[in-house]
This record gives structure tokens, sequence and C-alpha cells, in this order.
């Protein structure tokens, strides 16, 4: 597995779920959908290349907000066995490019 990301809350009620996989397939599953999509290598290529910018391995593993923000999207991103959770408003700004690509697949699909 190449990512596992999830896309929790809002006042969308976001339950959001995309893995891709090495060989570019990917599933897609929130509440109205679950299908299997391919990935072309270019999205691929750009996923990685955000991964690396965002210096994903050295950041922290909880950026949560403080308590008693209301309808927050919460974002949990797996890559290379290390997870980072995110939510609104504390989202480091090296992470939102790759959360905005995620969210444009997703998008694709939903």
């Amino acid at each position: 597995m190449l990512v596992d990301y999830y896309r929790t809350g809002g006042i969308a009620g976001f339950d959001d779920r995309l893995v891709i996989f090495d060989n570019g397939v990917a599933v897609v599953s929130s509440k109205n959908v679950n299908q299997e999509i391919e990935i072309n290598q270019t999205d691929i290529d750009r996923i990685v290349t955000l991964f690396n910018q965002s210096q994903f391995s050295i950041l922290e593993a909880n950026y949560s907000a403080r308590p008693g923000n209301a309808d927050l999207i919460k974002y949990t991103i797996s890559y290379h066995n290390k997870t980072v959770n995110a939510e609104d408003s504390v989202i480091p700004p090296s992470l939102q490019p790759l959360i905005d690509e995620l969210n444009r697949i997703l998008t694709i699909t939903t």
C-alpha cells in the first residue's frame, strides 16, 4: 500500500477513505460511494513528490485543534509506516498541498 487517507467530520459530515496501492489501483469509500479506481502514474508521481516536499517523515504524529472548535475536519494520513493526524486550523503548511491533492482525487469519484 502506498497511501491510506481518511477524512472525517466537518459541517458536511465527511467520512471518506482513499487507499492507493503501489500499482495505481485505489479504493474510494464514502457515505455514497464504494469503488475501485485507477490512478495514473503522473498522479502517483505528484503524490510521492508532495509527500517528500511536506517532509512527512519528520512531521509530528498529531496536530490537534484546541478543544471547543466545532465542525473541524480531521485527516489521518498513513505513508511508509508512518501516520499523521491533523485537524483543520492546525494543519502544518507543508502538509496542506498533499491534503489538497488527496481531496482532489476523492472529489473526482464522490
